[in-house]
């Protein structure tokens, strides 16, 4: 138990680190929330994605259906409660007209756009207090500090393989190694994103649409914005070229590219290749979550997932942790295996 807090505060904070991985990885982090009610009760919310109501909220409208006398609970929450308004209402104000008289957060907010709440909440009478499961908020969330410190986006890499590897056969074939299940799947996680990159080897070989599908194979209404990375310019006729809204980076740098599309609103990207790309973006420390899409074929001779790495031995290779959120580290899709990871925490 953290000192200066109850055993009840670390048990309903235990609770909001485990809410908070109920969420999706991307553009923000994974929040959870819970209230604390006089008698011991715990009611907890967490951040489901983009566009949807904040932990703090979640929490506060459960808490409310279920006639939780707010104004003798405590709030507490994995990271210090927002005081800006983006597609949603500062989660401060959420909890001053809640009436909530304490609230606990465990870690400060470094986004310099959302954070002073403590403040806020202070000058209005709220009791506020910090630090508790202080460490293990840092670690669910340090890729994605990682990338607000770096000014880029958060980096999800995508890739769909062979069990030895490969992402094509010798002679260039590729479609499909993995079936429609997982393929459904990588559409789902498109729809979360606000920009999907690739190289102009893949925009020259396969003329993708680099569009996100539902289940009956329709355009979704809301798109992710296509990205094609290096110097080639790309047919006339081609998918992307004839998307207005496809913007082409000639660089090979993946970091000025990152940053590029940072400044340019793009707070969460999915590297979808090709192989030297995913492997620039590897070696650079720039990926922060991996979908591994795992067929059950051989193919022998072939172009292999991530080129580029350049290592020689295996105390540099890169580390990958198995990631238990809204998305299971090891899932079934039809015949196939879907890992998913986050790296280590890096310099990023």
């Amino acid at each position: 138990m953290d000192a200066g807090f109850t055993e009840l505060e670390s048990t309903a904070m235990s609770a909001t680190l485990n809410a908070a991985r109920e969420g999706y990885r991307g553009a923000n982090p994974l929040v959870g929330a819970a209230i604390l009610t006089h008698d011991g009760q715990i009611v907890v919310g967490h951040h489901a994605g983009a566009g949807s109501p904040h932990a703090e909220v979640d929490a506060i409208t459960t808490a409310i259906d279920r006639n939780v006398d707010l104004a003798t609970s405590t709030l507490l929450v994995t990271l210090e409660p927002c005081a800006h308004r983006g597609r949603t209402g500062p989660c401060t104000q959420a909890i001053i007209d809640a009436g909530i008289p304490d609230v606990v957060f465990a870690l400060s907010d470094s986004n310099g756009v959302a954070s002073g709440g403590e403040y806020i909440l202070a000058e209005a009478g709220v009791r506020v207090r910090s630090g508790l499961g202080r460490g293990e908020s840092l670690a669910l969330n340090a890729r994605w500090r990682a990338a607000v410190d770096a000014g880029r986006p958060f980096v999800t890499a995508k890739f769909a393989q062979s069990l030895d590897g490969k992402v094509a056969a010798a002679d260039g074939t590729s479609q499909w190694i993995t079936s429609a299940a997982s393929r459904e799947h990588a559409h789902l996680v498109r729809s979360r994103v606000d920009a999907i990159l690739v190289g102009t080897g893949t925009a020259l070989a396969d003329d993708p649409r680099l569009n996100a599908r539902g289940p009956d194979g329709e355009p979704l209404e809301t798109q992710p914005v296509p990205v094609v990375l290096g110097m080639t310019s790309l047919p006339p006729e081609s998918f992307l070229a004839l998307n207005p809204d496809t913007m082409h980076l000639r660089t090979h740098d993946v970091g000025a590219a990152l940053s590029e599309l940072y400044a340019r609103g793009v707070r969460h990207v999915l590297v979808e290749g090709g192989p030297s790309v995913l492997g620039a973006v590897f070696a650079a420390d720039l990926v922060d979550e991996v979908f591994c899409y795992q067929a059950p074929m051989l193919i022998g001779p072939g172009r292999s997932s991530v080129e580029g790495l350049g290592m020689s031995t295996l105390s540099e290779a890169i580390s990958l942790v198995p990631d238990e959120t809204g998305e299971p580290a090891v899932s079934q899709l039809g015949p196939d295996v879907l890992l998913h990871f986050v790296t280590e925490a890096g310099p990023g």
